[in-house]
């Protein structure tokens, strides 16, 4: 074996970047694998028609000032296209309402008032559990005293929420997504746009049970801008700095360079071998991948005791997201909207989203579908040609295990997806130069993420803090000595953070 470095870290995505940024800044040898020709993964920026440029992650609402901070990110070409874009909750013949940092427009006195009430509640809690995002989950039973700190310090963040706040964040925590905005508001549009953050991504709906106020407190966890920023470039604009700043910190990235499996010897992992079976050595492997790729593909159930690989094989991983890219030859018209400038959701109300969730359970998908629209040209004319536009959408319930095979089925659902636009957009098809959609079948042949879930694993509370993915690996130490986990998959979970990779950092160089 060659022996480059001190850590290889397999996959370029953001995390993985994130990651051998911040080991490459404290003076390790680092060595980034790839097997894309590109890094980035679903935060890369790519041409899906001629001219026409998007992502598969659109947005950057969990980004924070201190990684952007830390790796100077500015100085590698990082910047915003838009740091504040509002959120629209359309209604299909106009009267939207406007959700913004700030309040509301467009919605009535009592749920303009009630929205101030529910922000100011919100905005507590997050603050509350904010700083736990980035650090290192505790173990419980075992843990030593950073673990019993990290431990008292929650406990004391809780309780000085005051009794009554703290009860009632106790109370909501597992109160499904409906029933917080029906406590709330009134209007069906507005309580569906903000039942949306609470689920999307997994296998959820608004009635479901499970973490709608966590998921939520995790969507608010950004400070970047205050607002819900956009990059220029794409949020490839960002990955592409994570990997600049890598690389100006002494980091190596090779791209075109698929791991095959990771070396083990006398129990620890030593290194990895490639697709075309080259060996490399380091003493320290760490995968971006998701949990089942990580353990299953890339080390090997034969290494993991059972109970662990029984905890690892339940993990829910089937994707139930479509993303959607349009190239349009101009600005498509929205009902009753001057400019469509924001974060545009359509859902008329919550029962919108839970009859498409249940259709999704079975296997199918339904007629009518909620999403959120982008046209992010509209900020950063670098992703369209001059006059022309994209727009990206998040479309759902898009279920992985489709009956039939999405061979079967790309057809009707693009058309069932153009036709929800079209309540919105009268005419948007006859702008359209080009399309491409990306079920979750395509996200996990295209991006190696298994089932094509964008959060390498559902975010919900059997998954969370001191158990995603699971204990024994929740402090990004595995079983197999050597061997740590910097993805999505482990805490704090998915979304364009870079917490997952910046903990993985400081918990490998707090061994040494």
């Amino acid at each position: 074996m060659s022996n480059p470095a001190d850590v290889i870290i397999i996959g370029g995505g953001h995390n993985g970047l994130v990651c051998a940024a911040y080991l490459a800044k404290a003076g390790r040898k680092v060595l980034v694998l790839e097997a894309a020709s590109g890094v980035g993964g679903l935060g890369a920026t790519r041409e899906f028609a001629p001219g026409f440029r998007a992502a598969v992650a659109h947005t950057l609402p969990q980004l924070g000032r201190q990684l952007v901070k830390d790796l100077d990110l500015g100085r590698h070409g990082f910047s915003l296209a838009a740091d504040a874009l509002p959120t629209i909750a359309l209604a299909p013949a106009g009267g939207h309402i406007t959700i913004t940092a700030d309040g509301l427009e467009g919605a009535s006195p009592a749920d303009s008032t009630a929205y101030a009430t529910y922000l100011k509640l919100m905005k507590k809690f997050a603050r509350a559990i904010d700083p736990f995002w980035h650090k290192r989950p505790p173990m419980l039973g075992s843990g030593g005293l950073r673990d019993a700190a990290t431990l008292g310090q929650f406990g004391w963040n809780l309780r000085t929420l005051g009794k009554t706040d703290m009860r009632e964040m106790m109370r909501m925590i597992a109160l499904p997504a409906r029933d917080l905005m029906d406590e709330y508001f009134e209007s069906p549009p507005l309580k569906a746009a903000l039942a949306w953050d609470a689920n999307i991504g997994s296998k959820l709906a608004p009635r479901s049970p499970n973490n709608a106020v966590i998921a939520l407190l995790y969507r608010m966890s950004g400070d970047l801008t205050g607002g819900l920023p956009l990059a220029r470039g794409g949020t490839g604009g960002l990955t592409d700095a994570l990997a600049a700043a890598a690389a100006a910190h002494g980091a190596q990235i090779r791209t075109g360079s698929a791991v095959a499996r990771i070396v083990v010897e006398q129990g620890r992992a030593v290194g990895v071998e490639l697709a075309g079976g080259e060996l490399i050595r380091a003493p320290k492997i760490v995968s971006n991948a998701d949990p089942k790729t990580s353990f299953f593909k890339l080390l090997g159930a034969r290494h993991l005791d059972i109970q662990f690989t029984n905890r690892i094989n339940r993990l829910r991983m089937n994707g139930q997201v479509a993303k959607l890219h349009l190239a349009l030859d101009g600005l498509p018209d929205f009902t009753g909207l001057a400019e469509p400038g924001g974060r545009l959701l359509l859902a008329p109300d919550m029962q919108f989203i839970e009859n498409a969730f249940d259709a999704a359970k079975y296997g199918g998908y339904a007629r009518e579908l909620p999403m959120e629209v982008l046209l992010p040209s509209l900020h950063d004319d670098s992703l369209a040609p001059a006059g022309q536009h994209v727009l990206s959408a998040q479309v759902q319930y898009a279920p992985y295990n489709v009956q039939g095979g999405w061979d079967a089925h790309r057809d009707s659902f693009l058309d069932n997806t153009m036709a929800s636009l079209e309540r919105y957009a009268p005419g948007i098809r006859d702008r359209v130069v080009a399309s491409e959609l990306l079920t979750p079948a395509d996200l996990e042949q295209q991006f190696g993420v298994t089932g094509g879930h964008w959060h390498h694993g559902e975010f919900a509370l059997d998954n969370w803090w001191m158990n995603r993915p699971t204990y024994g690996a929740s402090q990004y130490r595995t079983p197999v000595p050597g061997f740590y986990l910097c993805g999505a998959g482990a805490h704090p979970g998915g979304g364009i953070m870079g917490a997952a990779g910046s903990n993985a950092a400081r918990a490998i160089l707090e061994e040494n």
